[in-house]
């Protein structure tokens, strides 16, 4: 569709994905009527930063927010906080918005409606869980549970239910805020993106650390007495907990869009092609609620990411206002730091390379994050996964003490760029004794992989 003078653009959602769309359309349109409802109270902030804010490393909430609401109004957008979208008329191109102050709704017509929703913790329907556990996945969630650590001296035990990226980061803030830290999962390991022989370092650091572990226990039951927590109960038994926190991993918010006749994916969310237009006429989705195309696998995936959420949002601007602009899809890249540990992984790992019916091979192996005569050279854990016949790296995880960012890039790049190990094992990669060997882990691995498929040349 192109922009026209006065093109009427609602924008659901005021984070990443939403605020990307709303500052590029109105640089590229400065006619355009561009309205955001947002139901909370921030715009454009860091939800990655809420761990670190747990813990006490980030002073104050608002030291997480890139730009506020009056920032984007002084722009040209018309930003509404404390607004939410409870319903849509895609035949009339309407949306209607409650007011969260006054109680009262009123409606927003548009010519263009931009999706960016995000995704919502899960809250599973168990007793005491919605009372009395707290979810951290907004700026404004975060800020209630760090004012609750703060202004109460009696919170000694914390539960963390859910051993992902965002429960290992919380479990390790709070350990390292003085406070004892129990984190649960249902899962024999911890971090599901990897597999078990790469996740067993980070349990291993976790513990280290002081976290509690307690992997294959699933929650049954929160309780509370005299209106607060006081312990967790699992199929093992029960454990003490003055404040618990659920990182079950997040939902796409795609209900209000499914109503309005947008269809969903196999990864229960939007489906969108590449200029991120959903299957509903005048209306876009972008960010934690679409789905995207895996470039290694080829499934469709629901990845949440602020990487993935600004380039979808652009992309999105650029169309509505009649440009040309396409998302090819993702590798499921991410990084993370637990303890001391840099943790990364790309492309696919085991189990989903097994589910996308790839034959692979893979090689895994151990080596120094610096060049191994250097005062303490770190440990980096390295394995890779490459298809047979072909060679194409598939992917790569890597759990270690430094340079695991700029290494999981690399790799990141031949997944998407669809290199092989053949190629990968001369690619031309940067080399000083502070930051590697001579040869660089990506490239032994890549040519360990070469030798395991049969391939050549042998290095």
């Amino acid at each position: 569709m192109s922009s026209e003078a006065g093109t009427r653009v609602v924008v659901i959602g005021g984070d990443a994905a939403g605020m990307s769309t709303a500052s590029q359309l109105r640089r590229l349109d400065h006619t355009a009527d561009i309205t955001v409802v947002e139901r909370g109270p921030y715009t454009s902030y860091s939800m990655c930063g809420i761990p670190y804010m747990l813990g006490g490393l980030i002073d104050e909430p608002g030291d997480l927010v890139v730009r506020r609401p009056q920032e984007f109004r002084d722009a040209g957008i018309g930003v509404r906080i404390r607004a939410e979208a409870v319903g849509i008329d895609a035949d009339e191109r309407v949306v209607r918005v409650g007011d969260s102050d006054t109680g009262e709704e009123y409606t927003l017509a548009y010519d263009a409606l931009v999706y960016a929703t995000g995704a919502h913790p899960v809250v599973p329907p168990l007793p005491g869980a919605r009372d009395h556990a707290r979810v951290v996945h907004t700026l404004d969630e975060g800020e209630r549970v760090r004012v609750e650590l703060d202004r109460r001296d009696d919170v000694r035990r914390v539960v963390v239910v859910g051993a992902g990226y965002i429960g290992m980061e919380v479990a390790e803030a709070l350990v390292r805020r003085g406070l004892e830290a129990t984190l649960i999962d249902m899962a024999d390991q911890v971090m599901a993106q990897l597999d078990p022989d790469m996740a067993v370092h980070v349990e291993t650091a976790l513990k280290d650390l002081g976290v509690q572990v307690r992997l294959g226990e699933a929650l049954e039951e929160v309780r509370a007495d005299d209106g607060r927590c006081r312990e967790v109960v699992t199929g093992a038994g029960a454990y003490p907990a003055d404040v618990v926190v659920l990182a079950l991993g997040a939902r796409p918010q795609v209900d209000l869009a499914r109503d309005a006749g947008c269809e969903v994916g196999e990864s229960g969310a939007l489906l969108v092609d590449g200029r991120m237009r959903t299957t509903v006429e005048g209306i876009w989705a972008v960010g934690d609620c679409v789905e995207s195309r895996h470039l290694v696998s080829g499934a469709g995936v629901n990845v949440q990411l602020g990487t993935h959420a600004n380039k979808q949002g652009k992309i999105a601007a650029i169309d509505i206002a009649g440009g040309e602009a396409s998302f090819p899809g993702l590798v499921g890249t991410a990084v993370t730091k637990v303890c001391d540990l840099e943790i990364a992984r790309t492309g696919v790992n085991e189990a989903e390379a097994r589910r996308a019916g790839l034959d692979y091979a893979t090689t895994s192996f151990t080596g120094t994050a610096t060049a191994g005569y250097m005062p303490d050279p770190g440990t980096v854990h390295v394995k890779m996964l490459a298809e047979r016949g072909s060679g194409r790296v598939l992917g790569a995880q890597l759990v270690g003490t430094g340079n695991v960012g700029k290494r999981i890039d690399t790799a990141a790049t031949w997944c998407q760029l669809g290199v092989t190990a053949q190629r990968a094992q001369l690619l031309d990669l940067s080399y000083a004794p502070p930051f590697g060997g001579v040869w660089d882990l990506l490239v032994v691995a890549a040519r360990r992989l070469v030798r395991e498929l049969g391939l050549s040349p042998v290095l």
